[in-house]
């Protein structure tokens, strides 16, 4: 029965739609692509720029007001310490309090690391008190010339400070230590902008907020809070500075820039949310999807338009060809066109043509491959031509084995057990016989029949049959090795035979056999009969024409039925030392 085609994975319309889309909208979607895409470099590339100058020029600013706090310190160690001097330094240090509002406490210590001048806005001021402070970690660290910088410090938990020391040119002239207070920074901080919500925020070198466009973020001076800001900077300093994306304090995804300020080992990093960067490419891309739609639609129309006029012409080749597939190869497809349908027609009725004059050569091919021998088979399939089966008269090599002590094996076993044996006995001979290139024409029991060199020629049948029966013994003794019984031992023997022997094809047309047919047939099955367990036994002519390739012990001359003459027997290799 006629069965009906299956669903298809996709229509006609589908296919040329896709043609169209290809045609109309890639250009399209390629144009606007690239557009996008340089569009989006070439705008990245102006905000690594911007952001990266914005950064180096609020950490110059930075720099600038670190420096000039340095540059007026330096003012304040310029004299040498003696009674006459006091008064002098302690104007100097009144003055640069006026001067830098930053700077809310400033110590001036003489060479010896003594307290001689202590100013501030929040404390009582000292003069000669005479403390010591030669522990100090900015005396320790800093030499006659230097500027020391100390690590920033939160004031009752949110103000930023940072100590900074400079020393005379001349150890006699001491050092000037000031606090300085790091909020003043957010003057400069807060002046940048990059866009509309584009900012800038420092940190110190453990991560610490220094000063953010909401100071409350510093005050506050919350770890938790700015760990966002902590990983950000942490992205930049893998990329070496350069623009990089991350998340910013809201979670928003922002382009963020960095620059180093020297000597304190702070970071500034300046930020804009991608939303807004881009938004000119996003523009863009939305005004590309417009006309990519419109695109679509018009593909899609045109698709429509041709599927209507080619639908017909499917519809008769599908059911012609529903039809030749169901086997009835004398229906002709008819479509007068004048096109390439027309053409794909005349082709499929040839084909119905040809089809029904191979159908009966096929049937006779398939009967073959279904009862013959595989590799007989499939030398008449590859070759097209069965007349190598046709009855002739040629020189062969027939091979017999059998197993010994099978029928009192199989009747003390379960049948289970025996139709597992014959099935791993079967399957180790044919494979051994295919390796060989041989012909195993029939299995029979526990024997087997197997020609060499018909119908497949070969160049020296009596070696190529010895080897194979040496290598059958192999698998076989291996298969049986683990399958004996107390009192009963399984074995296996092979004889051999060569001579002229006619080999073709018989039986019934239902049920046909490769076989051979001569007395060589019957001398290899009466010298399988004669052979012990392990025994490779062949007959005098082909000894002779193995004489030299292979060692042979001749046996003494044995009497089998159907000969009158006692018949010279050899054994392939040592004879058996057991007999069952």
């Amino acid at each position: 029965m006629t069965q009906s085609p299956p669903t298809p994975r996709s229509s006609l319309f589908a296919k040329y739609f896709l043609a169209l889309f290809a045609a109309v909208v890639v250009p399209l979607l390629v144009a606007g692509g690239s557009e996008a895409w340089f569009g989006h470099r070439d705008q990245k590339a102006r905000l690594n720029d911007l952001l990266e100058a914005e950064a180096r020029s609020a950490a110059a600013k930075i720099q600038d007001f670190l420096d000039g706090i340095r540059d007026q310190l330096a003012w304040t160690v310029q004299l040498p310490w003696s009674d006459s001097a006091g008064e002098r330094h302690r104007l100097d240090a009144f003055r640069l309090l006026r001067q830098v509002p930053a700077v809310v406490n400033l110590t001036l210590v003489d060479a010896t690391g003594r307290e001689r001048v202590f100013v501030s806005r929040m404390g009582l001021n000292r003069v000669e008190s005479g403390a010591d402070h030669t522990l100090n970690p900015a005396l320790k660290a800093i030499g006659p010339g230097g500027v020391w910088y100390g690590p920033v410090t939160f004031h009752a938990g949110s103000e930023p400070f940072l100590t900074i020391a400079v020393a005379g040119n001349r150890s006699a002239v001491g050092v000037a230590v000031a606090e300085v207070n790091l909020k003043l920074i957010w003057d400069v901080i807060s002046a940048i902008r990059v866009g509309r919500t584009g900012e800038a925020f420092v940190l110190d070198q453990p991560g610490r907020l220094i000063a953010h466009p909401d100071i409350s973020l510093v005050l506050r001076a919350d770890q938790a809070t700015i760990r966002p800001l902590q990983i950000l900077r942490a992205r930049l300093a893998a990329q070496r500075g350069q623009a990089t994306a991350g998340r910013d304090l809201d979670g928003h995804t922002v382009l963020a820039a960095m620059a180093p300020i020297p000597g304190v080992d702070w970071s500034v990093v300046v930020k804009q949310p991608v939303a807004e960067a881009f938004a000119p490419i996003y523009a863009a891309l939305w005004r590309t999807g417009a006309v990519l739609v419109i695109g679509s639609g018009l593909a899609a129309a045109l698709a429509y338009w041709l599927t209507q006029r080619m639908i017909e012409p499917i519809r008769i080749l599908e059911d012609g060809v529903a039809r030749i597939g169901a086997g009835q190869f004398d229906h002709r497809i008819d479509i007068p066109t004048g096109d390439e349908f027309e053409r794909l027609a005349t082709r499929f009725n040839e084909m119905a043509g040809d089809l029904a004059v191979s159908q009966e050569r096929s049937e006779r091919i398939g009967r073959l491959k279904r009862f013959l021998a595989p590799q007989v088979a499939e030398l008449i399939d590859q070759s097209g031509d069965d007349s190598v089966l046709d009855g002739r008269r040629i020189e062969v090599v027939v091979v017999f084995g059998d197993l010994r002590g099978f029928t009192a094996f199989s009747a003390r076993s379960e049948p289970e057990v025996v139709m597992r044996l014959l099935s791993d006995y079967y399957d180790a001979l044919d494979r051994v016989v295919i390796e060989h290139g041989a012909t195993l024409t029939h299995f029979s029991g526990d024997g087997m029949m197997v020609l060499i060199n018909a119908p497949v020629p070969c160049p020296d049948p009596a070696l190529c049959a010895i080897r194979m029966a040496q290598d059958m013994q192999k698998s076989v003794q291996l298969l049986l090795r683990d399958r004996q019984m107390p009192g009963l031992r399984l074995g296996f023997g092979i004889g051999l035979a060569m001579g002229l022997a006619t080999v073709g094809r018989i039986g019934s047309e239902g049920r046909l056999e490769y076989t051979a047919i001569g007395s060589v047939v019957n001398l290899a099955a009466r010298i399988c009969a004669s052979a012990r367990n392990t025994e490779v036994l062949i007959d005098m002519v082909a000894a002779e024409a193995v004489e030299g390739c292979v060692p042979l012990v001749e046996l003494d001359a044995r009497v089998l039925k159907g000969f009158d003459q006692p018949v010279r027997v050899f054994a392939a290799g040592e004879p058996a030392a057991e007999q069952l």
